[in-house]
């Protein structure tokens, strides 16, 4: 059996550890120079979405934070609280679906707008669709999901992607609580 040398040993470790702490140090700096526009791109994201989502809002109040969701208060020209609009997420097929959902006054949906999604491609990712997101608006909440001919209150579920369907739905469910919490005084 050959004897190995410590040169033939440490050399190559040597150089694998150089490589990989050149690497990490690589992936810092670009983590570093990419984050805060990452982060300012999320921020611009959500701005867009809320005027998406309650489309007659002039202006928004700053974030607050209410059990595990955060939400922004709608306001009119004169800064009355108009609505208000929820960012809440649910676990789906593909992992966690994050949505905003705008609430006006009236404890109707104005709107409904998916930030984040990865599910099937063909199926859950239907969701997206207007046609699918448009069934919540002008409805007050409690939203069950059903397989056919969905009536007040009750969302058509996705052909073959029932789990996205009530994850969704779930998401807004939960703003709607938290709707009824804020608007009865408990903010």
């Amino acid at each position: 059996m050959k004897k190995f040398s410590f040169k033939e040993i440490a050399v190559p470790a040597i150089t694998l550890f150089l490589i990989a702490a050149i690497c990490t140090a690589i992936l810092a700096v670009t983590d570093s120079v990419t984050a805060p526009k990452i982060a300012e791109n999320n921020a611009q994201t959500e701005i867009a979405a809320r005027q998406l989502v309650f489309k007659d809002a002039k202006a928004f109040s700053d974030v607050k934070t209410v059990e595990e969701a955060s939400y922004v208060e709608a306001l009119d020209e004169t800064g009355t609280v108009i609505g208000y609009v929820f960012t809440t997420s649910s676990k789906g097929y593909g992992g966690e679906i994050k949505i905003m959902t705008g609430i006006g006054a009236d404890g109707k949906v104005t709107g409904m707008e998916i930030l984040a999604i990865e599910e099937t491609a063909g199926l859950g990712m239907n969701a997206k669709k207007d046609d699918f997101k448009n069934q919540y608006v002008s409805n007050t909440g409690d939203f069950t999901v059903v397989k056919s001919d969905a009536g007040e209150n009750e969302i058509q579920a996705l052909t073959g992607a029932t789990i996205t369907s009530q994850a969704v739905t779930d998401a807004v469910n939960n703003a709607v609580e938290i709707f009824r919490t804020v608007e009865g005084g408990d903010k």
